[in-house]
């Protein structure tokens, strides 16, 4: 008999073991905010997400995995201008694609998703765009967009047993309202009804439904998307209520684990695996623990990044959540087998977490994780060119990367391509062909680490005739002066008529509406160029040294980082991100003069190299 128990408690031991899993947050690191997640088991049981992208282009990702650890990405549903070319005009950084919801229905997949001009007035409708992209492959291109009514922001699809689309929104942060809407037409066949107004906390947004065992959820965000971001739910059981709150809420939320690095919780999709593993996706920040005394001032320059989360989800009960950190352990199942073979072959994207070794080939196209800062000028850039080959030309801009008041570009554009920041730590150069391509004054191409208009630290050749700036700082920082349309950054102005020279400028804003006036903030320090770099193209670059702070460099091409000259240091607690998150680049500017196309310059050698991913307090 006790041989009996022994062998039982080994197998016992052996199914308990089989159980235990870990994984690291977050699944999607850098500028991956508001996800939306499904399981498809028809598509080879694989999981697909999607993400917020603002004002950047192309737009609405989409990530394939199977193992729900190794995330490619395999499409972007916003990938031609002509979807939605207004895109190129909405005037504020927190304006642009709001949270995107994923779902598959009979062999269609759909994303639903809001273009918000926080421009216009609060009670002007006309602000939000709600749209929706279908496709059969969601490894290929995505519709033609279909626009339909929709008061508010993040809505989400759910189909009840008599096959209609109930597609719930966030209207004005006051609550969830639902009506039917063919995801085929556009069309709304019954007016708008309120659904639930949430637990009492600001902001509720990102709603969405659920049906199990008999019960309706509604599943909701609140407390606004900063430190005081959390997971609310609701039943009833009918569709259309009345809901009552979880005994619990919030289900989620970092608010009340203050000494956690993953802070700002929330905006969760939940989905199940075959195996019956339950899963939410959601939002975070990697803050640390002195992040809710001052959100504003913090230093996560990387914004809100997805993450994964274990759910336990009893029979006719409320699920519980896991609580985030970097490192997940538990009771949990997942899926098998698991490695980054395991990811779809389909799709002509990356990992999500690889490194860039971009030569920019005869032929090829720029990869589909590459990033303009709205609608680009696509002439303004051309992979090898006649007589260029293994470069990508660039066209400059009339606007540099501020543009006309930090936030605004009048369709003008801004040459500029980039990629996320993903990794805490990391290195990224490009090599720059200006010699003989930047011939006047004020004409400039480098690269940057680029939050918004008004968050940005440049390092670039520029030409100038002469070098009395007005706000040259030799190292000091100060603030920027002001006219009627607020703070203007004033680079340094050049006397027309004198023989430009070339400088390496390094440069950049901090500027946020959260922050205070008095913390506007403009740095510039010119060097002019070394004599022994004159002839040579220049390699610019740009590493994470720390948690905290970014070093910028300079040398001649083919330098290896021991040989470039360190040019300035910025902070990340000056890029702190309203909603997205950092990219780094390259650009080529005219700084306002000559108009556009003044200049073509072109840029190889496009190397990012991650480092190192923190996950628990530095």
């Amino acid at each position: 008999m006790q041989l009996h128990w022994l062998i039982l408690s080994i197998l016992m031991s052996g199914l308990t073991q089989a159980r235990q899993s870990s994984f690291h947050n977050p699944i999607l690191p850098g500028f991956h905010p508001d996800p939306s997640c499904i399981f498809v088991p028809e598509y080879n049981e694989t999981f697909f997400c999607t993400t917020s992208t603002f004002n950047w282009f192309p737009g609405v990702p989409v990530y394939a995995s199977r193992d729900l650890l190794h995330w490619k990405h395999v499409s972007n549903a916003l990938n031609r201008p002509e979807q939605l070319p207004y895109l190129g005009y909405v005037n504020r950084g927190q304006s642009g694609i709001y949270a995107p919801t994923i779902r598959y229905r009979d062999g269609v997949f759909s994303i639903i998703t809001t273009l918000v001009n926080q421009a216009l007035p609060r009670e002007n409708l006309t602000r939000w765009d709600n749209i929706i992209f279908n496709t059969r492959d969601p490894y290929g291109d995505w519709d033609d967009l279909i626009h339909y009514y929709g008061p508010g922001i993040d809505p989400t699809p759910f189909w009840d047993d008599d096959e209609i689309a109930w597609v719930t929104s966030t209207f004005n942060s006051s609550g969830v309202v639902h009506a039917p809407v063919n995801l085929t037409t556009g069309e709304i066949t019954l007016p708008y009804k309120w659904l639930w107004m949430g637990s009492g906390g600001a902001s509720p947004e990102g709603a969405r439904v659920y049906k199990k065992d008999g019960w309706y959820y509604v599943l909701l965000a609140e407390g606004g998307t900063r430190e005081k971001h959390m997971v609310t739910m609701a039943r009833s059981r009918s569709l259309h209520g009345p809901y009552e709150g979880a005994p619990n809420n919030p289900l989620l939320t970092a608010y009340k684990h203050t000494d956690s690095y993953f802070q700002a919780v929330g905006h969760a999709d939940l989905f199940q695996h075959s195996n019956g593993q339950w899963w939410a996706s959601g939002l975070s920040v990697r803050a640390g623990g002195n992040y809710a005394d001052d959100p504003y001032h913090a230093n996560f320059p990387m914004g809100r990044e997805t993450i994964l989360v274990p759910v336990d989800w009893p029979e006719g009960e409320f699920p519980i959540f896991q609580n985030v950190s970097g490192t997940m352990t538990g009771d949990f199942t997942l899926p098998q087998p698991s490695g980054p073979e395991t990811v779809p072959r389909e799709g002509n994207g990356q990992l999500v977490d690889a490194n860039d070794e971009v030569d920019f080939e005869p032929g090829c196209q720029t990869p589909p994780h590459f990033l303009h800062w709205r609608i680009p000028h696509q002439k303004n850039y051309k992979v090898s060119p006649q007589g260029h080959n293994n470069t990508l030309a660039l066209r400059s801009s009339m606007l540099n990367l501020t543009g006309f008041d930090g936030d605004s570009s009048l369709g003008r554009g801004q040459t500029f391509v980039s990629r996320r920041q993903s990794h805490t730590l990391f290195k990224f150069s490009v090599e720059v062909d200006w010699k003989g391509y930047l011939t006047r004054d004020s004409e400039e191409a480098g690269i940057t680490i680029f939050q918004d208009q008004s968050q940005h630290f440049n390092i670039g050749v520029v030409l100038l005739s002469s070098t009395e700036p007005k706000n040259q700082t030799s190292g000091t920082i100060y603030p920027l002066p002001e006219n009627e349309f607020g703070p203007i950054p004033e680079l340094t102005r050049a006397i027309p008529d004198a023989e430009p020279k070339p400088y390496i400028r390094f440069g950049g804003i901090s500027e946020s509406s959260f922050r205070r006036k008095n913390a506007t903030r403009w740095v510039e320090e010119l060097t002019e160029l070394p004599e022994e770099w004159t002839d040579s193209k220049l390699k610019f670059q740009i590493e994470a040294i720390n948690t905290t702070h970014y070093s910028f460099s300079a040398g001649a091409a083919g330098s290896s980082g021991v040989d470039l000259r360190v040019f300035g240091y910025t902070r990340g607690e000056l890029m702190v991100p309203v909603y997205s998150g950092t990219t780094v680049g390259a650009y080529a500017t005219s700084n306002g003069r000559y108009g556009e196309g003044a200049f073509e310059t072109y840029i190889s050698k496009w190397r990012y190299a991650g480092i190192k991913q923190v996950i628990e307090e530095p």
